[in-house]
């Protein structure tokens, strides 16, 4: 079902909890993974400088993942985009250029004021992409199981 999906990467804890779902759901369906990381650049004064201090680091992060995902029998590659507009449009972009079946992203699942403030690079997919977008919650709420009572 779906043949090649794109893990959205910003190298950070969150992504790499992303990256879990999408091995697991490469390995059902035999898909390829593209990690796309959008490399932001800030304009104005400061233009053509990269957004992030860190970002070769965040590269040979991105590589050495994706190079155990390849020693473990997985096709997967690294896309760079480079850009001024926000994170989500180079994403979808890569994702119609390799014709994903499906983004995966991580969030912080924060709402309201916060991500209005903040933005977020998983609520724009959700309201621009033009493909499925699964969106992974940090590990914290997803591994804690409701808690029953009894009366």
């Amino acid at each position: 079902m779906f043949e090649t999906i794109v893990w959205a990467t910003d190298g950070s804890d969150l992504a790499d909890g992303a990256l879990e779902h999408v091995r697991k759901l490469a390995e059902v369906h035999g898909s390829r993974i593209v990690a796309v990381h959008a490399n932001e650049l800030l304009q104005g004064r400061f233009g053509g400088a990269s957004l992030l201090a860190d970002e070769p680091d965040i590269r040979e992060k991105l590589e050495s993942q994706l190079g155990e995902l390849r020693s473990d029998g997985f096709d997967a590659s690294l896309e760079i985009r480079t850009g001024s507009q926000d994170a989500a449009t180079p994403v979808e972009g890569a994702a119609q250029d390799y014709e994903a079946e499906l983004i995966v992203v991580g969030t912080h699942g924060r709402g309201g004021v916060a991500a209005a403030l903040m933005g977020s690079v998983a609520r724009s997919l959700c309201h621009t992409a033009q493909r499925p977008v699964l969106v992974v919650p940090p590990a914290s709420r997803v591994e804690q199981p409701a808690k029953l009572t009894t009366a």
